[in-house]
């Protein structure tokens, strides 16, 4: 007897069909995006009234998904392309410490952005009157348009207004990003990190067509820019551990048998003692620069030094003995202070002062830390790390040592020696205020 399918079997097979629709029209329109368009895994979700994902999978309700699609497909291609592009611009591994409504509204404009400048006949819309006023107000106070800046720019925005984008921009739901703890789970840190790779190929894609830059696509790899694989301050930091010898009780190479035969059979002499030294990877000696030029904030730099001092003072972090530099410069050397221990960087806290305020140059820092090392006041010099916010005189010649730049927000990545490792950091992730 032939089976009857039911409605629900039905809604299933419908979604599934349609799904597939959906995305065979953007891929004709947009084939660099190979890469993500099919990466979400459906799932069945009653309920919703649009598009959700947690970065693994799409949810989504088939009822709702069917009658969208008999009264308007183009809004079903506009919507599923929304939510792709927030998985591969990573807004939802981003949050950091920042208010969720104005973090999700910043996203939400951000991908809408990059749907109407790519302009595209699957996804083409008009575009409203306070659609384009946020547009052109956005780049015209800030100059970009990135998630990271939309959302400062809607701090100062009063509640009716902020009201009104919102309505605006409001396209899926995202009642499933991860939130703070949930990222802590190694399958959405690990889904974060699979988009970055995504955003990588789909970046390559766009490059190797060959052809001119169709309109809107510039402003998709700004996007992807934007969102690239960011680290944590805390683990770029552990880029600079060294591998050293250190006197502590290596258990793996201590072989417990050998040890208890020789006092069992020959009193107080074992056969084997204990390896007293075992090479472990951690944080030496390096150098904190802070630009101290006119346009960096105090509250940023103090910010800064508050996340330095936390990953100090976690457990295993440094050697027994440690020097920390920390050189304040705008466009010559202002302060060095030595840190040697977690308290040191409690009191540099507590009486902590900008000095400086000129123009911005880097290079004498790196002259003043040549200096000491030929002092031999850095003879285990592990890295250097600038603080800054991009807008100076970089120098020519590679040190050699490790050396990053910090910088906050957007900079110039053309600007930045090949040699110089690059974190951009947020505000938000400095100013504790949420």
């Amino acid at each position: 007897m032939a089976h009857i399918q039911s409605q629900s079997e039905w809604e299933e097979e419908m979604a599934g069909k349609i799904l597939q629709f959906v995305r065979h029209e953007l891929y004709l329109d947009l084939r660099f995006l190979e890469p993500a368009l099919l990466a979400l895994t459906y799932r069945r979700t009653d309920g919703l009234l649009t598009f959700a994902t947690d970065g693994r999978y799409l949810y989504v309700s088939p009822e709702w998904m069917i009658r969208v699609f008999c009264q308007n497909t183009l809004f079903l291609d506009r919507a599923y392309l929304h939510t792709v592009l927030h998985c591969l611009f990573r807004h939802l591994w981003m949050s950091q410490k920042r208010d969720g409504r104005l973090w999700h509204v910043a996203c939400d404009i951000a991908a809408e952005h990059v749907i109407d400048a790519l302009n595209r006949g699957c996804t083409k819309r008009i575009i409203g009157w306070i659609r384009k006023n946020t547009y052109d107000a956005i780049q015209q106070e800030t100059g970009q348009i990135s998630a990271a800046v939309i959302y400062r720019w809607l701090k100062t925005k009063e509640a009716d207004q902020l009201a009104a984008i919102e309505r605006e921009f409001y396209t899926d739901d995202h009642r499933f990003w991860p939130g703070e703890e949930e990222l802590k789970q190694s399958l959405l840190r690990q889904a974060g990190q699979d988009w970055a790779k995504r955003a990588r190929q789909t970046r390559l894609l766009q490059n190797r067509r060959g052809d001119d830059p169709k309109e809107g696509e510039e402003a998709f790899a700004t996007q992807i820019r934007a969102g690239k694989g960011r680290r944590s301050y805390a683990d770029f930091l552990r880029k600079f551990a060294v591998f050293q010898e250190e006197a502590r009780l290596d258990p793996e190479e201590f072989d417990l048998g050998y040890y208890s035969y020789g006092l069992r059979f020959y009193g107080s002499l074992p056969l084997i003692e204990p390896l007293e030294t075992r090479e472990t990877c951690k944080i030496c000696d390096f150098v904190i620069v802070i630009d101290t030029s006119y346009s960096t904030s105090g509250e940023l730099v103090e910010g800064f030094l508050k996340e330095t001092a936390s990953v100090l003072s976690q457990k295993n972090s440094f050697f027994e003995t440690y020097s920390i530099r920390i050189i304040q410069c705008d466009d010559q050397v202002q302060m060095d202070e030595t840190i040697s221990a977690g308290e040191d960087m409690e009191r540099l806290l507590t009486r902590f002062e900008l000095h400086g305020g000129g123009g911005t140059d880097f290079r004498p820092a790196f002259t003043y830390v040549e200096k000491l090392r030929e002092e031999g006041e850095l003879s285990h010099m592990g890295g250097l790390l600038y603080f800054t916010d991009g807008k100076g005189i970089y120098p020519q010649k590679k040190p050699d040592y490790k050396t990053a730049f910090l910088f906050l927000g957007e900079y110039d990545e053309s600007a930045v020696p090949p040699w110089a490792m690059r974190l951009q950091l947020e505000p938000e992730e400095l100013l504790h205020e949420y």
